[in-house]
């Protein structure tokens, strides 16, 4: 489903800020050294403060005079660099269907308004192949044990989604990457 605004630079710029309000505030919480947590992809390296995991236009919900994410039943610890490379997979979105030249563009609105600094910037574009892989193989996983509602998804075609939109950003990372140096 993509996501279609009248001017999508303006979209991806609230998106980014959303995302860092909703970072910055998860960041003084502390959950419970009981909690219990619906992990499906556990993320890679540090989990400094709780994620949405799957901030995507499928869950966001447009108000009037707010924008509100929903559907929190994978929250759970993560990284800020984890979760702003899922929400930048699909929102620029990063698949073949966008051109190379506006997703850089829809990119870099997001990064610059989240407010991520070189080495942030850095960060994340070493994350969004893994990210987005790490869907593809949740998907083929989820198919192969027969857990539901990833056999579901995967004989729809996801998991052939997925697996292509890492494959075009790997291809092409480098254009990305020197499109968000460019603007440090």
């Amino acid at each position: 489903m993509p996501f279609v605004i009248a001017d999508p630079l303006v979209a991806l710029r609230r998106v980014g800020r959303l995302l860092r309000d909703l970072h910055d505030a998860a960041q003084s919480f502390t959950p419970p050294h009981d909690a219990v947590w619906n992990v499906v992809i556990p993320p890679p390296g540090r989990a400094d403060l709780v994620i949405h995991h799957d901030a995507a236009p499928w869950n966001l919900v447009l108000g009037s005079d707010r924008w509100v994410l929903i559907d929190w039943d994978n929250a759970s610890p993560g990284s800020r660099l984890w979760d702003l490379a899922y929400t930048a997979h699909g929102f620029v979105p990063l698949s073949p269907q966008t051109p190379v030249e506006d997703a850089a563009c829809l990119l870099i609105a997001l990064v610059d308004r989240y407010g991520l600094d070189g080495e942030g910037r850095a960060g994340l574009m070493d994350l969004l192949v893994p990210r987005t892989l790490s869907m593809y193989l949740l998907l083929e996983r989820g198919f192969k044990e027969r857990h539901q509602p990833w056999v579901r998804l995967w004989k729809a075609g996801h998991g052939g989604v997925w697996k292509a939109d890492a494959d075009y950003i790997d291809a092409h990372l480098a254009c990305f990457r020197e499109a968000l140096r460019d603007r440090e």
